[in-house]
């Protein structure tokens, strides 16, 4: 008598990683689709050679759907959308391997590994002349605002121009690369009339001004490893007389007289003659004929 025996598979083994733990560093201005985690390196194996379904997940807030896997049977890992490292620069992700499809009601072995996202910053940004003021909240955009200041006509200052609403100063967005910058003028410097300090952007004077025009500077801010990043602001001079005299009162007390129940933006009166506003003037001797 021949007796013939089948042995059937039953399904008492776990999916197993070979690597159940990862590390990986990601640069800010990688581009979407581009793999992370090569295929080989997270697929896991079954000894009871069932297929295995893989899921992706992530334990951060707020970093769901940057990183994604290329399918149920393909766990290679993916970048889906692109980073902002202003908004987070580290993710974990928790890889499921199944040996039977998640909505199978039949029993089912499970296996994970973890594949921690370390992201770099990258330089992705021109320079910010400071003071500026953040678009919407948005801390990639900051918008500034010109600089001006005043020089006297015919005369050299020696000193670096007083500006507001400050010194002329950029700094690198990409704070952990922090790249150092320098200044320059592109534009509307009539004459060489001015001269910026390339390191600090302290802006002088190289020679008087004769006329009253006033300048449009544009100062340069670049990047010293990348000539590329750059930012332009403005710096209007005007060219004023040298004031040497305090403006004063013609006189140190006035005195005024209301009548009651008059309408708002009624005329104050002088004192003693109520038939004659009060005006009150100031004087300046450096301006003698207005």
């Amino acid at each position: 008598l021949e007796i013939l025996v089948t042995i059937l598979n039953e399904n008492d083994n776990s999916p197993v990683f070979a690597q159940p733990n990862l590390s990986r560093v990601v640069q800010e201005d990688t581009k979407v689709g581009t793999a992370i985690v090569a295929r080989e390196e997270v697929s896991a194996t079954d000894a009871d050679l069932d297929t295995i379904y893989y899921e992706l997940t992530t334990t951060v807030q707020d970093t769901d759907g940057y990183f994604a896997i290329r399918g149920v049977n393909n766990p290679e890992i993916y970048l889906q959308k692109a980073l902002d490292y202003d908004k987070f620069n580290s993710a974990t992700l928790l890889l499921y391997a199944r040996d039977r499809p998640e909505t199978s009601p039949d029993p089912t072995n499970t296996a994970t590994a973890t594949i921690t996202i370390s992201i770099e910053q990258s330089d992705t940004r021109a320079p910010w002349f400071l003071p500026c003021r953040l678009l919407h909240n948005d801390t990639s955009v900051c918008i500034s605002s010109p600089y001006s200041g005043r020089v006297n006509i015919s005369e050299l200052s020696r000193e670096p121009l007083l500006l507001e609403p400050g010194p002329i100063h950029a700094v690198d967005p990409d704070y952990t690369i922090n790249d150092r910058i320098v200044y320059s003028i592109v534009g509307g410097n009539t004459d060489e009339v001015f001269s910026v300090n390339a390191d600090t952007g302290n802006l002088t004077m190289n020679k008087t001004v004769t006329s009253p025009d006033s300048f449009l500077l544009q100062v340069m801010a670049t990047q010293v490893s990348n000539r590329r990043k750059y930012s332009v602001a403005t710096v209007e001079i005007k060219v004023i007389n040298k004031s040497n005299f305090p403006p004063y009162f013609e006189q140190g007390v006035y005195n005024g007289t209301v009548f009651v129940g008059l309408p708002q933006k009624s005329f104050v009166y002088q004192a003693g003659d109520p038939s004659t506003p009060l005006v009150i003037t100031a004087m300046d001797q450096d301006f003698p004929d207005v």
